[in-house]
């Protein structure tokens, strides 16, 4: 009876559990938000979240974001008197310190249907919903509400854009109350002013989980990341005008990170260069907060240029535990107290801009082989690093921080040209270029020349934060594009593939301008080329350029005129579309085989596979082996040269066709050998003109393949 009576108050006070998460996944930065107000990426497995550009995998950034809070002279509900009290946001504290009342998703519309050949392809990964709210301005608005035990509540909201100049950042709005509310029931606990509140939160990133991969020694958390901060004479700028004739300035308060050098890498690894590929840059990844506004205090919400308090950096591990909630805890809590006014914890951190302070000259930065990891000598990596305050908070009184978290870098396409031609340099010690730097000057050294490059990421992060500033700073009202239509339907065919859709909502707007259809071989994570451009009142389209044996996947948007996109005031002008990840197929559609009449000519191609010649077999598919002319019915068994079953294919859409990816049962990739292939027929197959049996279910053909890995 206890522990039911127990459980019924959990659920009776407990709005929201600890572990809810909600996602966004409709545009180019992708991430997940955690219920107990902060987020450390570690799934178990790996760091997960902030995937730019989502398009491609292993793009994840997030690494973890510490956020505190402290006050001093705080009297708790038992008459304690704390000098100082601080609370650290991190899931073990809930239920002692936090207490996370609800995390929602609102969107302003839902999100189309997705159908290749029947199959819904959004419905097993499609984004928590809550709430539709058409009225609201951003795409999608995420709100957590997290009390804490010294009665200040905090409040954020996320604020996602799918506009195409804006959607590789979040605005991110933290509004903390003192509501005298210290646990998850109703009663409000504490009615004191809370004083010299400080907020605060060190942020490290990854800066891309694939560039980790050849980066090595501990990337993977941010051991080598750098940090540079801009705005340090911001209060001197904040009446300058930012538009698309200025886009980039380097005054606004912001901080950010990158991938360096790691010492136990005898290349140079900036941009993380493939080097057992093609030499792409994997690690282009700029990623970091930009401050929008603080207000100045609870009865002055204009925006208060001396803050932060503190814009730097931190040490990634180094900080003053505080655990316990009790008289053990005091001395760190006041050392919380400390860094969160701005003196580092055992001074280790700064207000400098970390990855340049080391370099007294252009030709040593551009060349930048110092591991970061021996100036702040902390094996966990490199904070970003925020702080504000103090401000005094009466109860019922609030004050509103509000940042932009953003990602920019090269492009892909840029990424493979600049990494390829290094590597051929790399690869050959007599390559003296010249090469060309983005300033159209030319060198003789392929690291400056790559370095320079990669470099231009921090311009295209200014670029993404002045965005964000203007988009803020015009109440959010940027131009919009119209909404993507209702439903997209791809459908493999015989000799084309269909495509057909449902108009979009926004049709009927003035200028409304068409639909666009873009398409990529092989696999859905590389450049995709348009190939319609239509008008509105056609809803259909059918692709006779495929070829055989080659996967085909799509997107489709709608676009205006661009007559709502003229002033130039918070993106370039010109016409608008829908995003793209509102109906990007990721199953693939191909052409189908008309089903085998004949069990004898069945073929298995490629016969042999070989793995050196993966780029002349299917385009994009690296592992595929295709079972062709097989009947519409049947079953594949995949067995080794010694009889043992690695895989079973149930084949049963009717097509001549199945593709297989290489893998078994037990998702392993099959090594180098002698494969047999036992195919038998699952229902009688018909002449439709004859009506005679052509072959009879249970019928089986066995076929041999070899694999050369």
């Amino acid at each position: 009876m206890l522990q039911i009576s127990l459980l019924l108050l959990s659920v009776a006070f407990s709005q929201v559990a600890e572990t809810e998460t909600r996602y966004v996944k409709i545009s180019s930065l992708q991430s997940h938000f955690s219920a107990y107000g902060s987020e450390r990426a570690w799934n178990n497995s790996y760091y997960e979240g902030l995937r730019w550009p989502a398009d491609y995998p292993y793009q994840d950034n997030s690494v973890i974001k510490r956020t505190w809070i402290t006050t001093e002279n705080f009297v708790n509900e038992t008459n304690y008197n704390w000098g100082h009290y601080s609370l650290y946001f991190v899931l073990d504290y809930v239920g002692s310190s936090l207490f996370p009342m609800s995390l929602t998703q609102s969107t302003k519309f839902i999100i189309p249907t997705v159908y290749v050949d029947g199959q819904d392809i959004h419905a097993v990964n499609a984004d928590k919903i809550d709430e539709i709210n058409p009225n609201q301005i951003a795409d999608r608005i995420i709100t957590n509400v997290v009390n804490t035990s010294m009665g200040l509540t905090m409040t954020r909201k996320i604020y996602v854009f799918t506009q195409q100049y804006h959607d590789n950042y979040f605005i991110k709005e933290f509004t903390f109350t003192n509501t005298g509310n210290t646990d998850w029931d109703d009663e409000i606990e504490l009615t004191a002013p809370l004083n010299g509140v400080r907020i605060g939160w060190g942020t490290r990133y990854s800066c891309g989980r694939e560039g980790t991969f050849n980066i090595g020694d501990g990337q993977s958390w941010g051991k080598h990341s750098w940090v540079s901060v801009r705005g340090e004479d911001y209060a001197e700028h904040v009446d300058d005008i930012i538009d698309e004739s200025n886009p980039i300035v380097d005054w606004l308060r912001c901080g950010f990170s990158w991938s360096g050098q790691s010492s136990n890498n005898t290349f140079n690894n900036i941009g993380a260069p493939d080097l057992r590929g093609n030499g792409r840059l994997t690690s282009p990844h700029h990623v970091g907060s930009v401050v929008l506004h603080v207000d100045k205090n609870s009865n002055d919400m204009t925006d208060d240029p001396e803050q932060p308090t503190f814009l730097g950096w931190h040490a990634g591990d180094t900080y003053p535990k505080v655990s316990n909630l009790d008289a053990s805890d005091e001395l760190n809590m006041s050392k919380v107290y400390d860094m969160l006014s701005g003196s580092p914890h055992l001074g280790l951190g700064g207000i400098d801009r970390l990855d340049e302070s080391s370099y007294e000259s252009d030709d040593s930065y551009l060349i930048h082989n110092t591991d970061p990891a021996s100036i702040h000598n902390d094996g966990g990596g490199t904070n970003v690093m925020m702080t504000y305050g103090p401000f005094d908070l009466a109860h019922g009184e609030s004050i509103t921080i509000v940042e932009a978290e953003g990602i920019n870098g090269l492009s892909r396409i840029m990424c493979e040209t600049i990494g390829g031609r290094w590597k051929q340099a790399y690869d050959n010690p007599n390559d003296n270029g010249p090469f060309i730097l983005p300033d159209g000057s030319e060198t003789s050294d392929e690291s400056i020349y790559k370095n320079a490059w990669v470099f231009t990421g921090k311009d295209s992060l200014l670029e993404t934060f002045g965005r964000a500033k203007r988009n803020y700073d015009m109440d959010m009202q940027i131009p919009q594009p119209p909404l993507p239509p209702t439903l997209f339907d791809v459908k493999s065919g015989g000799d084309r593939i269909y495509l057909s859709w449902e108009a979009s909502p926004s049709e009927g707007e003035s200028d409304f301008a068409g639909y666009k259809i873009y398409r990529a071989l092989g696999k859905p994570d590389t450049i995709y080329e348009e190939i319609y451009d239509g008008p509105n009142g056609v809803y259909a389209f059918e692709d006779m350029s495929p070829v055989r044996g080659f996967s085909y996947y799509y997107y489709l948007v709608a676009y205006n005129d661009g007559s709502n996109n003229t002033s130039g005031l918070t993106n370039p002008t010109g016409p608008l579309m829908s995003n793209r990840f509102y109906t990007k197929t990721t199953r693939p559609a191909y052409l189908k085989r008309k089903a085998g009449s004949y069990l004898n000519e069945i073929r298995i191609v490629p016969n042999p596979y070989h793995i050196s010649a993966t780029r002349l077999q299917y385009i994009g598919e690296r592992n595929k082996i295709m079972f062709l002319n097989i009947p519409a019915q049947c079953e594949i068994k995949i067995f080794t040269e010694r009889g043992d079953l690695i895989q079973t294919i149930k084949h049963s859409d009717g097509s001549g066709d199945e593709a297989w990816d290489s893998l078994s049962s037990t998702r392993q990739l099959i090594s180098s050998g002698i494969y047999l292939a036992h195919i038998r027929v699952t229902e009688d197959i018909i002449d439709e003109s004859s009506s005679n049996i052509l072959i009879s279910e249970n019928d089986y053909i066995v076929k041999k393949f070899i694999v050369i890995r």
